[in-house]
């Protein structure tokens, strides 16, 4: 039977709505080799994005290999991924990519295992080491394919900052920027759901990778753009629902887009023909519970100091921390401790830095927050 929404994972197909501009730029991107870094809070879409371009836009001479390295801690486990992903995803039979792989895999005794129910899908786990390979070989691995196979290789990797979570990362960073910028035929889509980390990746005068590419900020997909999607996803079942209470849903989870799906699926489930305020209600009531575990683990190991701050923060305060009468009224200790609560909350993606100041960026965070801090 097929979802009526859908979120916790990428969303294609039917569900993929809106973002015009950003695929006509990221195609434009993938089509002209040039580097990009997307840039959005988490449960925005990246991954559906990059998904919904790649599958329009490769062809045989565009190859687009994607990967996520949210597993990989380690500068051998990226490069295991990252050799392992290219080799399997730019060759549809194994005979293949060894020979694409010639000079590269001698030294290895790969392990390939084959899907019993579909011979041309296998994986690849090479055991490359600092005694085989050299990071600069395993990072130049792609352009040796696009110019052996004649294509240009986009390469997209998701969760690109754990690469500044490994042991010695700036000195990781070096050796990709300074590999990385010199291919012709291989260009990188990079992306990640800490945007914090992200930001503090590409938009660093000090960094390796400041101003790799092209950054792209996403921004929230348009009313206009969900109230066809909610209220035909309805009108399938037979139910019934206003534009104004679609709205009313969007607003509610700031155009968060997997969060808009998670509330429309439950107004659909608590209705049987017609939705109403109170039925909403309820649903949101739904969402708050729902994500409450995920909540009660973010903020169990906080500080009295971090609570205090947070509560500060979800009561409208954004600046002026370190004034004394924001400080007594919400027991945030000493001035000097300030700076050390952001950078706390803000590495936690707890609280979110905006133009404005501080935030807290996750809608139904705040609305819990609301229940437990009053």
């Amino acid at each position: 039977m097929e979802q009526p929404f859908i979120f916790g994972v990428p969303a294609d197909d039917l569900h993929f709505i809106g973002r015009e501009k950003e695929i006509f730029r990221l195609s434009s991107a993938f089509k002209h080799g040039l580097n990009t870094i997307l840039m959005s809070p988490r449960r925005w879409g990246k991954t559906s994005l990059v998904n919904r371009v790649a599958k329009n836009t490769a062809q045989k001479d565009l190859l687009i290999v994607q990967m996520d390295i949210f597993a990989c801690r380690s500068e051998y486990d990226f490069y295991n991924t990252f050799s392992s992903e290219i080799l399997r995803q730019t060759s549809s039979k194994i005979d293949e990519w060894k020979k694409l792989a010639k000079g590269f895999i001698e030294r290895l005794t790969p392990k390939i295992s084959i899907s019993p129910d579909n011979v041309a899908e296998y994986s690849v786990s090479l055991g490359i080491t600092p005694k085989t390979h050299t990071p600069e070989e395993v990072l130049s691995l792609p352009e040796v394919i696009a110019g052996r196979k004649g294509v240009h290789i986009v390469v997209c990797i998701d969760e690109f900052q754990q690469i500044g979570d490994f042991p010695d990362s700036l000195s990781i960073q070096k050796k990709m920027r300074g590999v990385w910028q010199h291919q012709k035929n291989v260009s990188y889509c990079l992306y990640g759901s800490k945007k914090h980390m992200m930001m503090s990746l590409f938009q660093k005068k000090s960094y390796p990778f400041y101003q790799f590419g092209e950054v792209l900020n996403l921004e929230p997909i348009a009313l206009k753009d969900w109230i066809p999607y909610i209220r035909s996803r309805f009108e399938d079942a037979g139910k019934s629902i206003s534009d104004a209470d679609i709205e009313r849903i969007c607003n509610t989870v700031e155009y968060q887009s997997s969060y808009v799906q998670q509330l429309a699926y439950s107004v659909y489930l608590h209705t049987d023909g017609r939705v109403s305020p109170e039925i909403i209600d309820a649903s949101v009531e739904d969402l708050v519970s729902q994500n409450t575990p995920v909540f009660v683990e973010q903020i169990k190991s906080l500080t009295t100091y971090q609570i205090n701050f947070l509560r500060a923060v979800n009561n409208g305060v954004s600046t002026g921390f370190g004034e004394s009468s924001i400080r007594e009224e919400y027991n945030l200790g000493s001035a000097s401790n300030i700076s050390r609560l952001k950078e706390a909350l803000v590495n936690k993606e707890l609280i979110e830095v905006t133009m404005d100041g501080y935030v807290i960026g996750d809608p139904v965070f705040k609305m819990w927050l609301n229940k437990i801090l009053s």
